[in-house]
């Protein structure tokens, strides 16, 4: 006598709903994780376009034998920055902040650092020590 066993395989819905909840509150832990790398690395990135300003400040400076109080123009710093030499493209044009998207507003002269258009000290904390 043969016993027929009827076996179904697949998940009960218990189980398919522990599932949920194990991927749900992981997620609800990462999430927030990664908005706080991404506004870091950008924060970062507008940091060192300030910097690459900077330098390229100093550098103008330099070879043009200029004093501390003299200030450069856009179309001064341009050629220094590797980026569109010898164009009519201004630094606005391109250094942009990764945050905001505005264009690096301020140069300054040689004694100040140049600062962010796009500073938001809730979101936006890039400045140039």
């Amino acid at each position: 006598m043969k016993i027929k066993t009827s076996r179904k395989a697949g998940f009960t819905l218990v189980e398919i709903m522990i599932v949920v909840a194990i991927i749900g509150l992981l997620a609800a832990i990462a999430i927030p994780n990664f908005v706080r790398a991404r506004q870091t690395s950008q924060t970062n990135a507008c940091i060192n376009n300030l910097r690459q300003i900077d330098g390229a400040k100093q550098q103008w400076a330099l070879e043009n034998n200029m004093p501390a109080a003299s200030v450069p123009t856009e179309a001064d710093v341009s050629p220094y920055l590797g980026r569109s030499v010898g164009a009519a493209d201004f630094v606005t044009a391109n250094v942009v902040c990764p945050i905001g998207g505005d264009y690096v507003a301020n140069i300054g002269d040689l004694n100040t650092a140049p600062q962010c258009g796009a500073v938001d000290p809730a979101t936006h904390n890039a400045v140039l020590p």
